[in-house]
């Protein structure tokens, strides 16, 4: 169960860290690594489908130390996502807390 609530959780918080910031996706990784076992190689399919999806969109940014770096930039349908998310997330945890018996 642990790993389908990272899986279920991981879009939100993707989206928004990038309500903070544009960010390329080694910075994403670094800030989800320890919480939710994030790796590089689950963040690209990812940023794919927030992509697809018109959540997220990307532009380059040379380096004057290496190749350009692919910044994701949070789209206003992204930002309409992420407070959906948020508030049935928080409609979730409400929910099984009162089964539960406890409070957040």
């Amino acid at each position: 169960m642990k790993t389908q609530l990272k899986k279920g959780a991981l879009e939100m918080c993707v989206l928004a860290i990038l309500s903070n910031k544009d960010s390329y996706a080694y910075e994403i990784v670094a800030q989800l690594a320890d919480g939710l076992d994030m790796s590089e190689g689950t963040i690209y399919p990812l940023m794919r489908r927030l992509q697809n999806e018109k959540w997220v969109t990307n532009y380059l940014v040379e380096s004057d130390h290496g190749p350009s770096r692919k910044y994701y930039k949070l789209a206003h349908a992204g930002r309409e996502q992420l407070a959906k998310m948020q508030l049935d997330w928080h409609a979730f945890i409400n929910e099984v807390n009162h089964i539960l018996g406890t409070t957040a």
